[in-house]
């Protein structure tokens, strides 16, 4: 757990080093403060800048790597589309789940999934909860929490471990999530649109998977539709 340890006065408005997080909403007098993060013997700077334009929250918390996840949407739709990642509607992934054996594979939080899944569909999330402590974990809850969102998300480090450890790389399988997204171009959006789905299908294909599919509409559409579904509550 982190702990506050301490508070220090600057008389310097904040530099471009701390560019981390950034939020205005109060109007108060020059000044700002060092805030000093400290988990177990790790210690971290946040600096809090306040001045007559707004509030600015900046932490020096290093930022992890790029993860493959957050690869820019061009990159991914382009190797989807080079692997051939076939976009289907909600009934024909029925037909192919029910004549195929195809598997839907819902990447949704577990929660959403408990509410209402396709019948026979498998949950793992692309996205979770965020669980741990680092002092970038913290300055991104606090940047969560400024604006009143008190249950942020972060990438699931253990999806494509859940994944090889329920199909093997020639399963069948259908990725899906609320929204869909999609690859097809539009006017507005001439690469599509990114969705919790494409990126899954992204990392599917990337890891070798052979028979990827995206629900194009997402569940949304499914259960518009008015098929199957199941709950566990």
């Amino acid at each position: 757990m982190a702990a506050l340890t301490s508070v220090t006065p600057n008389s310097t408005s904040s530099s471009s080093l701390y560019s981390n997080f950034r939020a205005s909403q109060f109007t108060t007098p020059d000044c700002s403060w060092f805030l000093t993060l400290r988990t177990g013997q790790a210690s971290k700077q946040i600096l809090t800048s306040q001045n007559r334009r707004g509030l600015i929250i900046r932490s020096t918390a290093t930022k992890p790597a790029k993860s493959p996840a957050e690869e820019d949407w061009k990159i991914k739709r382009e190797l989807l589309l080079e692997k051939k990642v076939k976009s289907v509607d909600a009934k024909e992934a029925y037909r192919l789940q029910k004549e195929n054996n195809f598997v839907i594979l819902d990447v949704r939080p577990e929660a959403e999934f408990k509410e209402a899944h396709p019948v026979g569909a498998i949950n793992i999330q692309i996205y979770r909860l965020i669980k741990e402590w680092t002092a970038w974990d913290i300055a991104r809850r606090a940047a969560f929490a400024f604006f009143g969102i008190f249950s942020g998300t972060e990438e699931n480090p253990e999806f494509m471990q859940s994944v090889e450890s329920k199909f093997d790389k020639d399963a069948k399988i259908i990725v899906a999530c609320t929204s869909g997204g999609t690859m097809k171009p539009s006017q507005n959006l001439p690469e599509g649109q990114q969705s919790r789905s494409l990126i899954a299908a992204y990392l599917l294909v990337l890891n070798g998977y052979k028979n990827i599919y995206h629900l194009e509409g997402g569940l949304y559409t499914w259960f518009k539709e008015e098929l199957p579904f199941e709950s566990e509550e």
